[in-house]
């Protein structure tokens, strides 16, 4: 078995046409933030491109030089420190709040989400209970007690936040992690039963989970309230029309568009990018996904395959419900567009799990 010194050249190639594609995206939506009274630019400008880009980019590039296996021996320790800083989040002398969530840690001029380090130590930690476990994955004890277990302690810490949108990311990639590592779809569906009784708990205990179910079954149900996004996200996907107005001529952005640079900057590149743009931006995050499988689906290493899994659906996952979200054919969600939305945290975090799919690339059959 020959083994790749190498790392995967066309998932490096996806990756870097993101990158650069994010970067124009988000440059020209935060234009949008200089129409507001309260905008924080420089503030905003100088985190995504210094603790994001650059500093991502050099986490990357690390990642993509070390040992893949030092991650797995160091699993517990990671998802340890995670779930501290996830505890100390909640601390009122610790944890910043905003807009009625306590999600951010400040150190000096920088913040930073706790909840990112979190998403990495759960697939991190996940992979390795499976790739240790092997056939006992098949049985409720060694395989789904464990992942409800995972689950629930991060559960717990995110709605505490609450977060309740990075919580379903988690889900979600926990069940992908187990189908890949050869679990029961029985207990799948059992998880997915139990998914919706929780959600409509959540529905019933949080109103801004009911009042975004509403908005979606019924989006103009509150023009100028909870329906006021979605309004204004189509009204800009829409004006767009096939080809869109141009790189930098969004008009939705100056202060009509909540979050331009957040979650609703998708709608800002279908603006000005079109249809053609839109769809093309959805088929480099298809690329994205089959080309990470396709490296999950080479690897000989357990740990490596189901790690390279967890990665790659945590960020397409989180791509397709913003942009679902965006487009009214998902609820509307907190969740930002990866490589593209404002989050100095979520782009370091993310392009240094994307170093680790690199170092792990180098060993595929």
């Amino acid at each position: 078995m020959a083994t790749r010194i190498k790392v995967d050249k066309p998932f490096l190639i996806i990756t870097v046409i993101l990158i650069v594609a994010g970067f124009f995206i988000f440059s020209s939506a935060s234009l949008g933030l200089l129409a507001r009274e309260s905008s924080n630019y420089s503030n905003v400008a100088f985190s995504q491109t210094v603790l994001g880009l650059f500093l991502g980019t050099v986490a990357m590039l690390v990642a993509t030089r070390l040992d893949f296996k030092i991650w797995k021996s160091s699993a517990f320790y990671i998802l340890f420190a995670a779930i501290i800083l996830n505890i100390l989040v909640l601390h009122p002398f610790v944890g910043i709040e905003h807009g009625g969530a306590r999600r951010w840690i400040e150190l000096g001029q920088f913040s930073f989400q706790p909840s990112e380090v979190l998403k990495f130590a759960f697939i991190i930690y996940f992979a390795a209970w499976a790739a240790g476990a092997k056939e006992k994955m098949r049985t409720f004890r060694w395989g789904f007690l464990p992942l409800l277990a995972l689950i629930g302690i991060c559960g717990w810490l995110l709605l505490k936040q609450p977060d309740t949108d990075t919580f379903l990311l988690i889900v979600l990639t926990g069940m992908a992690m187990f189908i890949a590592a050869a679990g029961r779809w029985r207990y799948i569906l059992f998880c997915l039963l139990a998914g919706l009784i929780g959600l409509s708990f959540l529905a019933y205990s949080r109103p801004y989970v009911k009042e975004r179910l509403e908005t979606f079954v019924n989006p103009t149900a509150d023009s100028l309230g909870a329906s006021y996004q979605i309004q204004q996200s189509l009204i800009a996907i829409g004006s767009g029309g096939l080809f869109g107005k141009g790189f930098g001529q969004s008009v939705q952005k100056f202060t009509y568009l909540p979050e331009p640079v957040g979650d609703s900057v998708f709608a800002v590149a279908a603006e000005e990018f079109g249809f053609v743009g839109s769809v093309l931006l959805l088929a480099i995050f298809a690329l994205f996904a089959t080309r990470g499988l396709k490296i999950a689906s080479r690897t000989p290493s357990a740990f490596g395959r189901l790690t390279v899994v967890g990665i790659v659906i945590m960020i397409i996952s989180q791509a397709f419900v913003n942009i679902g979200a965006m487009l009214g054919v998902l609820p509307l969600s907190g969740i930002t567009l990866p490589f593209v939305s404002h989050g100095g945290t979520s782009l370091f975090i993310t392009l240094f799990e994307v170093g680790v799919v690199l170092s792990i690339s180098k060993t595929q059959k």
